[in-house]
């Protein structure tokens, strides 16, 4: 009777084996959940991101959108095994900001909190251009001291 019992089990474990790994797979195909807030100075984009450590994730701004992409480790516990793998391990998510919106992503910010959520903020511009740098030419420069090519 032993036997059919163990039998039995490794069924059962098995099949619950095999229903995490599904349910993990839809989980990392589902994108990440987020809100999007606005303040007079910027915009921020809240992510969750439980069980995420910094060096885990990848944050990217491009033509107005936020994505984000992170992989999670599973803890081991020492006595216990898995029987139902159902966290999604690679996660990814993205928000747009709104077409109209005067974003540069220099001095963007993501913060990673403590409580789990992923936090970037983006700084709207004054005047809606993109963030120029501009080098001050030194005053000293003489036209002796230029490129003759530059005098064309």
């Amino acid at each position: 009777m032993s036997g059919l019992v163990e039998t039995g089990r490794s069924i059962v474990r098995r099949a619950l084996e095999r229903v995490g790994r599904g349910w993990s797979k839809m989980q990392e195909r589902r994108p990440l959940s987020c809100d999007l807030l606005e303040s007079d100075d910027a915009y921020l984009v809240v992510f969750d991101a439980p069980g995420v450590r910094g060096e885990d994730l990848s944050v990217t701004f491009l033509d107005h959108t936020v994505e984000v992409e992170l992989d999670r480790f599973r803890d081991f516990y020492d006595g216990y095994e898995m029987l139902f793998p159902g966290r999604g391990v690679s996660l990814s998510g993205s928000a747009e900001l709104p077409r109209d919106a005067n974003v540069t992503p220099q001095g963007a910010n993501a913060t990673l909190t403590r409580n789990g959520t992923l936090q970037v903020e983006i700084p709207k511009t004054d005047d809606g251009r993109d963030v120029a740098v501009v080098e001050e030419e030194d005053e000293t420069d003489s036209d002796a001291e230029r490129d003759p090519a530059d005098a064309a």
